[in-house]
């Protein structure tokens, strides 16, 4: 047996609802923030105490990615092409 697709609306929900009366709202308030692609973050009381910027954020973050590159750059191998070897030569039994 098929349940019904039908929602039953929430008495407690209007139809409709005039944001223009609600206090505090404001249309497209972070709309260029968001179509620049900017990223908000949340910091920490503690962390945020210790960057008096936003700039201070964002170069302790690039010398962070800086020296996680370089470390990483430490343990690769090189990028050198096998050599073939000889063949061993089977040896000789003593007799």
């Amino acid at each position: 047996m098929r349940k019904s697709n039908k929602a039953v609306p929430d008495p407690d929900l209007r139809a409709e609802y005039d944001f223009s009366t609600m206090a505090g709202g404001v249309r497209g308030k972070y709309v260029e923030r968001y179509r620049a692609g900017v990223n908000l973050v949340l910091l920490e009381p503690e962390v945020a105490e210790a960057f008096p910027t936003d700039e201070a954020v964002n170069e302790a973050l690039r010398t962070a990615m800086r020296a996680s590159k370089a470390s990483r750059r430490q343990h690769v191998l090189p990028n050198k092409q096998m050599q073939r070897t000889r063949p061993a030569q089977a040896k000789k039994p003593r007799r």
